[in-house]
Parts: C-alpha cells; structure tokens; sequence
C-alpha cells in the first residue's frame, strides 16, 4: 500500500518547531536556518491544506490542527528514533572514516589490521575529503585531519597527538652528503610538496632557526615527497607519525631529530554516536598513545 505522507523533512521541521515554541530554537536542533524551518512548515501547511500555526513570526500558536497533530507526530518520531538507535548502536557494519590521504597510507592502514583482528564485524572505509571542519555534514563517522588552535569546549574532537617536525633522508644518501651542521642542509636537493607549500617555513618555526629554502623538486602530495626522500633523491620537512615507521625500518633517518610545531592531529567524530564509532575512536587514541613522540635520539645518524 503506498503511504500517502507529506515529506519527512517537512514533518521534523514542524515538530521542532511545535515542540520548542519558536522557529530559531528548531532550527538549532535540525542544525539548519530558521528560513529552512518556516519554508518546511509552509510546505506542510500546504500539503495538508490546512494552518498548523498562527500569531507572529515570533511567537507562533498551535492551531487547533497543530496541536492535534503534535502528539502523534512526536511520538511517531520517537519510535523511529528507538528503532534506528538499537540498528545503530551494535558493533557491526560499516564505519566511514575521512582523512587526508599520506595520513591514511603511511599511519593509518599499517594499523587497521589490529582493528580488524579485534571487531571483525566492523567494516572501516576510507576515504580523502577536501573539507574536514564537519563530519555530519558529509555523512563520514570520523574526520582525522590536522589543525591548530585551541580545542576547549569541543566535545567531539579528540586530541591524537601535537604534531612534530624534522628533517629526513635517506641513510644513502646521509652517507653521500655527510650532514654536519643546519646551515649546510640547503646546499643539498631539497624536496616540497604542493599540499603543503610551507612544511619549510613551519619546520624552521620550530627550531627557532630562520632561514629561506631554496626551491627544489615538489610533488602533488605528501605521500610522494616522502617516497622521494625514501629513494635518495633529496632532503624534505616530514611530520614524525607520518615517518615513523620508514624510521623504525631504517629507510630514513632523521638527523637533527623532531621539534613541536603548531599543529595537531585530531579526529572529529559525528555527534550521532554508535557503538562502532566508540569503540573506533577508543580504538584510535589507544593507538596514537602507544606511537607515543620521537625519542631524544630517535632517527639520528650515529655518533
């Protein structure tokens, strides 16, 4: 039998609106402009052909139909709220995470495996987005981008880890170039990246020590610089949980060691929570906690 019903959005758009008393406090809740609210309830009004609220813009009565459709609306809408929160809060089915793509290559996928071993009922998918301020908006569970700024008041950001800036290389090439001392790191081919133009002048920034890299070979992404590095084919600025592990393994070293910049790497999760997007994101700190930071002769050459 096909449903004769007004649209969904039309009907939440009044609810709130009944149920708060005035159009800006739905609109708050439905994370919309008032303009949105008033244009749905018309819509409503008209689809019933009937008034759901009368007086002024702001104070709007229940007419008499308003309030008769209210209660059952309300309780209608509770129902599908109950029904959805039990699908949603099991730790089974897919979790959408976004975050920048060298992230996702050089930390996040050599990690997932542990995640799978422990719920194998959760499928995690990833993908790269351009805009990481709002996880709800593109429908992503979880956002993993890097910022700066205080993050106070913001319940649904998580602090992963400050981000940490140095100079890496490939132990061939160290071993060709013998580096010394800072100033002589711009006499060698120099590495840079598009998606981040200033990974120079932020390193410089946190060291304290102000100087103009030359220009040199730059890659479309992160990922290509550091692959470049990887092979010996210059010097480039790298954040340390982007190389940690081509560290560990020998295939870069990082002679001057890592130093705090500006930035941190957080993970924005969707205020629509579920058990699966907990258990990730606990899942998630555990993980950027036992990274932990360089240590103090992390990554140098040998004395």
């Amino acid at each position: 039998m096909k449903r004769r019903l007004p649209p969904l959005n039309a009907l939440r758009s009044f609810e709130a609106a009944a149920r708060l008393g005035r159009m800006t406090s739905a609109a708050d809740e439905l994370s919309v402009t008032p303009g949105a609210v008033s244009r749905q309830v018309r819509q409503l009004e008209l689809s019933l052909g009937v008034e759901l609220f009368e007086g002024t813009k702001n104070k709007p009565q229940l007419t008499a139909a308003g309030k008769e459709l209210l209660p059952d609306l309300t309780a209608a809408l509770d129902r599908i709220e109950a029904a959805v929160g039990r699908i949603r809060d099991t730790a089974t089915g897919i979790l959408d995470v976004s975050c920048f793509s060298t992230f996702t290559v050089k930390w996040l996928i050599p990690r997932l495996f542990d995640f799978n071993v422990k719920y194998p009922d959760i499928k995690v998918r990833l993908s790269s987005s351009g805009d990481t301020s709002d996880p709800g908006r593109d429908r992503y569970d979880v956002m993993i981008t890097a910022e700066q700024g205080r993050l106070d008041g913001q319940e649904n950001t998580l602090l992963l880890f400050p981000e940490r800036l140095g100079i890496v290389l490939s132990p061939a090439l160290s071993a060709r170039i013998q580096l010394t001392e800072l100033s002589s790191i711009f006499l060698h081919p120099l590495l840079h990246t598009k998606t981040r133009p200033n990974a120079w002048a932020n390193w410089g920034d946190a060291i304290g020590y102000q100087a103009s890299a030359p220009a040199g070979l730059e890659y479309e992404h992160y990922y290509f610089t550091l692959e470049a590095a990887i092979a010996g084919l210059g010097i480039c600025v790298a954040p340390w949980h982007l190389v940690a592990d081509d560290i560990r393994l020998g295939r870069l070293l990082a002679p001057f060691g890592f130093h705090q910049s500006s930035y941190r790497y957080v993970a924005k999760r969707s205020p629509e929570r579920s058990k699966k997007l907990e258990l990730f994101c606990e899942w998630l700190m555990a993980q950027a906690q036992r990274d932990g930071l360089p240590g103090a002769g992390q990554g140098r050459l040998p004395e």
